[in-house]
């Protein structure tokens, strides 16, 4: 089969030719030569005439001429230089250039056919400069050596030049492959980060929103009561706004400062984890909400991040319950099961899972409330499809959608190992 081009440049290709030619015309001016010293000049120009030794030597020329050709056309060039071989010296040289570039083909019929040829030029030159009764045996065995040569010699080309084109094309192969790595390390950075932003402000916003509509359309507040809701409007704008600096601090790798002085830097605060769920829970009642949380197991045994992932869905469905049921119960169940890793002796956690369950009714009317004049804020629906990846990724799985029993039931189980 062909071999894949090896990119080279131009100066290089020029060298490689130049140097082959200039082999080809040696070698042939070279035995030309010898055949000049060693012949009965008489004997030749009675039979050719005096002229011969210069039609050989024109051969000889014609034939390095056409090999700049031998890889166009491999086998009718190394055919051609053969049979000038036969009729002059000169030749020789040509004829074994032409026969090595088709033997880097590695094609075993084309090596075989050309095989009489080669050994027909023999004998044809050894009819134009008849040898020695005694040499004739050397020549042909000559003549067989140097065939198996130059087929060596092209094999070892060719397998050089398919590894370095094998090494080339795996090369070009690797860097498209890091090209598509880099994209898709790209594509899920940003998948990550806007999740994360998600994650963040839905919840905060959510809040924003529910109160500032309750100020657009309850006109029976009192003033206590306007100045209540307007300052939770402005604790969690501040919050949202705190966490957005985080996550942009995190993204940017700045770290996050109180002091306008260099040496005032301060760690950044830690992720919320279900050590913090009460205080979410907490947060979700004060602004109205019913919400019931039931933990089962001791939290603390929960790996960092599992445990953050765990806050992330808990948090995102709150806030969904919030925008899509207001004023619908919503029941949080966390449950633990750890399986501590002493018996290895080399104290490991072990391992778990954590199975979350949140369920809240669904309202025969979601969006604008005629009852109260508040209205719920929609949503982009990316909400339930960011926490199902993010169980997915920390290597569990999340369901969600009605139940029997009438009510929307999202179900959670993130493992841990040690």
């Amino acid at each position: 089969m062909p071999l894949p081009r090896v990119a080279r440049t131009r100066s290089g290709h020029v060298w490689g030719e130049t140097w082959r030619l200039l082999v080809a015309l040696l070698f042939g001016l070279l035995v030309w030569w010898f055949m000049w010293l060693g012949l009965d000049r008489g004997d030749l120009s009675a039979r050719f005439g005096g002229s011969w030794l210069w039609v050989d030597l024109a051969l000889g020329l014609l034939a390095v001429a056409a090999l700049p050709v031998r890889r166009r056309w491999p086998v009718a060039t190394a055919l051609g230089t053969a049979l000038a071989s036969g009729l002059g010296a000169s030749a020789i040289g040509a004829s074994g250039v032409a026969l090595v570039s088709l033997a880097t083909r590695r094609r075993w019929r084309e090596l075989v056919v050309m095989v009489v040829p080669w050994m027909a030029a023999g004998y044809a030159n050894q009819v134009v400069y008849p040898a020695r009764q005694d040499e004739t045996l050397t020549n042909v065995a000559i003549g067989v050596l140097t065939y198996v040569a130059a087929i060596g010699i092209g094999w070892a080309i060719g397998e050089r030049r398919a590894f370095v084109a094998s090494l080339q094309e795996r090369a070009i192969t690797a860097e498209r492959e890091q090209a598509m790595r880099v994209v898709q390390a790209q594509v899920a950075e940003r998948a990550r980060i806007a999740r994360e932003m998600h994650d963040v402000l839905a919840h905060r916003i959510s809040l924003v929103a529910m109160h500032s509509g309750a100020l657009t359309y309850r006109t029976d507040l009192s003033p206590d009561e306007v100045a209540a809701t307007a300052e939770v409007v402005r604790s969690n704008a501040n919050q949202a706004l705190t966490e957005l600096r985080a996550v942009l601090g995190v993204l940017r790798d700045v770290p996050t400062t109180t002091d306008p002085s260099p040496a005032g830097a301060a760690p950044d605060a830690p992720q919320p984890t279900l050590c913090d769920l009460d205080a979410l829970v907490e947060e979700t009642r004060s602004s109205g909400a019913d919400v019931r949380c039931t933990v089962d197991g001791d939290t603390a045994l929960v790996p960092s991040g599992v445990s953050r992932s765990c806050y992330r869905i808990v948090q995102e469905c709150l806030t969904n319950a919030r925008k899509h049921a207001p004023r619908m119960p919503v029941q949080v169940t966390v449950r633990v099961s750890a399986h501590d890793g002493h018996g290895s002796g080399r104290g490991d956690t072990g391992t778990g899972a954590v199975s979350l369950t949140v369920r809240n009714g669904i309202p025969v009317l979601v969006g604008r409330d005629t009852a109260k004049g508040t209205a719920a804020p929609t949503g982009s629906g990316l909400g339930l499809v960011g926490i199902t990846e993010r169980a997915v990724l920390a290597g569990g799985e999340l369901t969600y959608g009605p139940d029997r029993r009438g009510d929307f039931v999202v179900q959670a189980r993130l493992p841990w190992s040690a």
